[in-house]
């Protein structure tokens, strides 16, 4: 059993001792002695079973720790019992010597709720993340439950940062000088604790770079008294002319922290000597919305009638104010002693947009904005900023945290942290780290515990993907994906799986037409397609790469339509064959538009439907069986076939008198579906003189449409022209004649 007298060495007695009582002092009336007593009782017990408040791995004793952290509160933020108990107790917790329930019942559920939250942001230090990941501060924001835990969070790193000056671990004090830069510091800014953030970064470049902080800081030599002497000296004489103008105002003066300087000379490339703005002034002026104008520039030629100005380094963001929204003037003058001082000239409605609207001083120096956190963020640094420090608290407590209900974050292996949509699945996990990570997830481990590809993410999980080369995307993870880029990758995968089937299926399918001698005819496949029952080619061929139908069956069914259409064209004249379309003047035999054979005029033919000559094609007659003599394109298919069997039947054909008469004619087109893309076609083919549309069939998927588009023309010359002005239309990509 350890006692207090054997825990604390003699120099932490005489702290404890002395923070104890200037904690009582502090916080006055709101601590009863029941409070002093538990808290006493509470840390005692705790330290005598050895359980609790060990010295941690760097050898950092907690107890003192946690009471330089609650008088830290007390001077930075307020005098407040809910913090600097929850504070002080909070790692009692951590073994079983104390829960959250026996907390509530010693002193109340604010304090509850307090070490509840810092019990539950501890876990994620384990996690060995990235706090840079502007991420991590999102996580943090959503585990803390309470702004005061955020702030506890804040105010302790202060207190170790301050207690690790001379700590023999290097890498211990650089990894808590990161961390410190990185998440706590811009924390500290955006909570609009000035103070605190400008220590924490001026402490983690000594410990980071401390060869630079210490050339800084000796360089400046002037101690703070001095610089702050110098600014004082600098703004009198412009006190007495603003108060000559009577104008209304403000004077802020400061000097640059060692940090900031540094930023600058990193930023700038140069070396302290040229560092304009180690002192900066602001002059806020208190003037109605029509005269600010002319108060600015009023009080712009009173400091420049003082002190002469660097005209290059003059900017005037009032005239022409920021694309953010900040309006000022800053000017550089050469003060007293041969320094030179940044002045800031706005008035309070541009210093309150300036510090709390679009154009925040933590944005415009490149700190993301996020929407709802921003307005979070402005009420927590108003009530800060509020008299009254024991209201402020009590405001604080009905503050809602929860500022990313609809997003979560997760951790990989190495501690690289995701943010994903609330609801993502291990799958989305998967597809967002990589899209062969995604394809080939088998399942995963969350936390080191197996889980399914479908299980639901939450904020604070640790995700390892198990992958397998015999593992592709399916059809049902769709219904498992949330996310946009997942369902996109999965749909992607699938399609080209079966634009790859279907390429091997239409190359066993023509290889089968092929063995019978068949050259196939595409409009003539498509009514076959159609006929069987599929939407798509797609859907046909991948229906024969699975074997759902035999291509064997398929060749049959063609040859069958083929036959057909034969004997249909074979009956009759060119008059019955565009019945189909009365109104339209139709190619008769009597129109001697066609020379058959050796000039023979008048005789009756047949245009094929195969191949739906029209006028100004190349042709050739083919004599039927029946004697009837049928037009078929040069390049028909078909007419290659028959000519292969029939070569005797072929006979000599060509177009002859005037154009006038209507032709069918068949264009196969392909695009991207788009909203009114059929209409935009079709009224180009309205539009289009001695053209007229008989028929549109439409079918659309994966974002692309196939159409087959039959209409009449008088010749090729319309036909060509009509093509032409199809592909122009938005989003048509390719215009084929069946």
């Amino acid at each position: 059993m350890t006692t207090i007298q054997e825990y604390f060495t003699q120099e932490e007695r005489q702290e404890v001792l002395q923070m104890v009582k200037d904690l009582n002092t502090k916080l006055g009336s709101q601590l009863s002695v029941s409070d002093i007593n538990t808290v006493h009782r509470l840390v005692e017990q705790g330290i005598a079973t050895g359980k609790v408040f060990k010295r941690d791995q760097y050898g950092l004793n907690p107890v003192v720790r946690h009471l330089r952290t609650a008088l830290a509160l007390c001077e930075s933020i307020a005098p407040d019992r809910t913090m600097v108990i929850a504070t002080i107790i909070y790692n009692l917790c951590r073994g079983d010597y104390l829960d959250v329930e026996r907390i509530r019942s010693l002193f109340d559920d604010d304090i509850a709720r307090v070490v509840h939250g810092l019990l539950h942001v501890a876990p994620l230090y384990k996690k060995q993340a990235a706090v840079e990941n502007e991420n991590f501060h999102k996580l943090l924001l959503t585990f803390a439950e309470d702004v005061r835990v955020i702030l506890i969070m804040t105010v302790d790193r202060l207190a170790l940062m301050r207690a690790i000056n001379h700590h023999p671990n290097e890498k211990f004090v650089h990894e808590i000088a990161s961390e410190s830069r990185y998440l706590y510091a811009p924390l500290a800014h955006k909570l609009g604790l000035y103070a605190i953030k400008n220590e924490l970064e001026d402490i983690s470049l000594k410990y980071l770079n401390r060869k630079v902080f210490s050339q800084i800081a000796e360089r400046l030599r002037a101690t703070k008294e001095e610089r702050d002497k110098y600014v004082e000296d600098f703004i009198k004489p412009i006190q007495e002319r603003l108060d000559a103008e009577g104008l209304k105002y403000e004077l802020k003066g400061r000097t640059k922290s060692i940090n900031s300087i540094w930023q600058k000379m990193q930023k700038q490339d140069v070396d302290l000597n040229g560092i304009y703005d180690l002192f900066a002034i602001r002059i806020i002026l208190d003037t109605s919305s029509k005269d600010e104008k002319r108060a600015c520039w009023l009080a712009y030629s009173i400091v420049t009638d003082i002190y002469r100005a660097n005209t290059s380094r003059f900017k005037d963001w009032i005239t022409i104010p920021k694309s953010n929204g900040y309006e000022s003037l800053h000017i550089t003058v050469y003060g007293p002693g041969d320094k030179w001082v940044e002045v800031q000239i706005r008035t309070k409605r541009m210093d309150e947009t300036a510090e709390r609207g679009v154009a925040a001083h933590w944005r415009y120096k490149g700190i993301k904005s996020d929407g709802d956190a921003d307005k979070w963020m402005n009420e927590v640094r108003e009530m800060l900023e509020a008299s009254g420090q024991e209201g402020q608290m009590s405001l604080m407590r009905n503050m809602d945290t929860n500022l990313y209900n609809d997003e979560v974050f997760v951790f990989t292996p190495k501690g690289d942290l995701i943010r994903l949509p609330q609801g993502a699945t291990l799958l989305d996990f998967a597809f967002h780290i990589h899209t062969r990570v995604g394809s080939t997830c088998m399942g995963g481990k969350v936390d080191g515990k197996n889980q399914k590809i479908n299980y639901r993410l939450k904020s604070g999980d640790t995700v390892e993907v198990i992958t397998s080369a015999t593992q592709s995307p399916r059809l049902d993870w769709l219904k498992i994906a949330v996310t946009s880029k997942a369902r996109n990758k999965i749909k992607n995968a699938i399609n080209e799986r079966r634009a790859h089937q279907a390429q091997l299926a239409r190359e066993t399918l023509q290889r089968r037409f092929k063995n019978r001698k068949i050259e196939p005819d595409d409009a003539t496949l498509a009514r076959v397609i159609k006929k069987m029952g599929y939407k798509t080619t797609i859907e046909f061929y991948a229906a024969i790469q699975e074997d759902v139908i035999d291509v064997n069956d398929v060749v049959e069914q063609y040859e069958a339509l083929t036959t057909k259409q034969n004997e249909a064209t074979s009956r009759g004249t060119a008059d019955e064959f565009v019945l189909q379309q009365p109104t339209a003047n139709v190619a008769r035999a009597s129109d001697d538009i066609l020379t058959i054979g050796d000039d023979v005029k008048g005789v009756n033919y047949k245009l094929a439907h195969c191949c739906n000559p029209i006028y100004g094609d190349r042709i050739e007659g083919f004599i039927a069986s029946d004697g009837a003599i049928k037009i078929h394109r040069v390049d028909c298919k078909n007419l290659k076939h028959l000519k292969g069997r029939y070569p005797y039947r072929i006979i000599r054909t060509r177009w002859t008198g005037k154009a006038g008469s209507q032709f069918v004619a068949s264009l196969k087109v392909l695009g991207r579906d788009d909203i009114g893309i059929v209409a935009s076609i079709t009224s180009v083919i309205n539009k289009t003189d001695n053209c007229l549309l008989r028929s549109i069939s439409i079918q659309s998927q994966g974002g692309l449409f196939e159409g087959v588009l039959t209409v009449n023309v008088s010749d090729i010359t319309l036909l060509d022209e009509l093509t032409k002005k199809i592909l122009n239309v938005k989003g048509v990509k390719q215009v084929d004649r069946l």
